[in-house]
């Protein structure tokens, strides 16, 4: 067996995260060691007797890992372990981020600007046109974005095909394995969207159906490996849109929500959001820009700085930098009460400017 192939086996253990599997395996040594140690020993070693720990248990779990392994490499299917560069680094730092991530396209999911945006599937003209402007705007503007949504109907569909259009990478995050694509009419889409430099993504194996647990499972990492969520338009105050604002919001990611009449259906949730605090009110991609503080692409005939001109927190984290030599994530987010979501901007900002440099275990230094 592989590596890769204990890897995908240490994903499809039951509730395994990030977190857990770095304690396990600080105490057992590897995902190799995992599943060739006899059980009494893994109950020695960690103290205790887990389910987990089974013989045939992991037995099991490898068959079903060396199947997928088989799967993957034969449909060029990207493997992403929680430990490889290319994982979503924004994505390890909700605490229940999937330890694989399955990936069919090229797309970087490490863009300097990740925007998640979600939405009603019975989106209005009104949602739609906002979507497209938005996203149009955001290419003006921005250098390296990335849209994500979640393949759905309405306006999940209206942002890939608006990021599509602009010539901006689009990941569809699918709540079922990469053998299947629901729903199906978005299959032509699916495909343009991998050729044309995005992705279709899930924590799924091959062979999961979709249904209604796993969709609300997949708004994490729609949430997650992004730096802001937009919802666009939504009615039910428990649809899968609030849900996704409602967990970006704990992982201290920026919400926004478009605006609308009182009298529309579809706007309800959004005016909600608004109403409680839960996210900033957006109209344009200025309003993105501003709150993420994002630097925006030099106009043209406009010569560019010499010298990166810094905001007062980017200030407040170089002070940080230079006082403590290096620092990770948690402890700069600790320490200047900048949210994860903002900051993790700002440092991929600093970074592309040559301010920082980026190290292994989410550390930051002075470059």
């Amino acid at each position: 067996m592989t590596g890769l192939t204990y890897s995908i086996a240490l994903s499809l253990v039951r509730g395994m995260h990030p977190s857990v599997a770095e304690e396990l395996l600080n105490r057992i040594g590897s995902e190799k060691d995992f599943f060739t140690l006899p059980e009494s020993e893994l109950c020695r070693i960690t103290g205790r007797k887990l389910q987990i720990f089974s013989d045939d248990y992991r037995k099991q779990i490898l068959l079903t890992a060396e199947e997928e392994e088989r799967f993957c490499i034969s449909n060029r299917i990207r493997c992403l372990y929680h430990t490889d560069a290319d994982y979503p680094q924004r994505l390890l730092q909700c605490e229940d981020a999937p330890l694989m991530l399955f990936g069919l396209g090229t797309m970087n999911l490490n863009a300097r600007h990740v925007v998640s945006i979600v939405g009603t599937r019975n989106a209005t003209t009104y949602g739609v046109n906002f979507i497209n402007r938005l996203i149009e705007d955001l290419a003006a503007k921005l250098d390296d974005v990335a849209i994500v949504s979640g393949l759905a109907m309405g306006c999940d569909i209206a942002a890939h095909k608006g990021a599509m259009a602009q010539g901006l990478p689009t990941a569809g995050v699918v709540a079922h394995g990469l053998d299947t694509l629901y729903p199906a009419d978005h299959r032509r889409y699916a495909a343009d969207m991998i050729r044309k430099g995005g992705l279709l993504l899930t924590d799924y194996p091959h062979g999961t159906r979709p249904h209604r647990g796993n969709f609300l499972a997949r708004n994490r990492i729609v949430a997650g490996i992004s730096d802001a969520v937009i919802v666009v338009e939504s009615g039910a105050p428990k649809g899968g849109a609030l849900h996704t604002a409602r967990l970006a919001m704990l992982y201290n990611r920026d919400v926004f929500a478009l605006p609308g009449r009182s009298s529309d259906i579809y706007s309800a949730g959004c005016n909600m959001l608004i109403k409680n605090n839960v996210a900033h009110l957006i109209e344009n991609a200025d309003d993105l820009i501003a709150v993420m503080n994002w630097t925006t692409r030099p106009t043209e005939g406009t010569q560019q700085q010499l010298f990166t001109e810094l905001s007062p927190q980017q200030q407040q984290i170089m002070d940080f930098l230079h006082h403590n030599g290096e620092a990770q994530i948690n402890n700069l987010t600790a320490a200047l009460g900048i949210p994860v979501g903002q900051l993790m901007a700002m440092l991929t900002e600093m970074e592309f400017n040559g301010l920082l440099l980026s190290l292994p275990g989410a550390r930051f230094r002075p470059a």
